[in-house]
């Protein structure tokens, strides 16, 4: 009977919760640039090519 009763007195011991660390920004690689940059360009054609299309009608 007494472990049960220390058991439940340790039960809420390993619920809590720790500190919030706050993630560090990691700079960006050359490649994730490049591919940015990419779909950056390819937003831009898809929007002119949309717009080529709406006004024709």
């Amino acid at each position: 009977m007494r472990f049960l009763i220390l058991f439940i007195a340790l039960i809420p011991v390993s619920g809590f919760a720790e500190a919030f660390d706050r993630p560090i920004p990691q700079a960006q690689s050359a490649t994730a640039e490049l591919w940015f940059f990419l779909a950056t360009l390819a937003l831009i054609a898809a929007l002119i090519a949309v717009a080529r299309v709406v006004a024709r009608r």
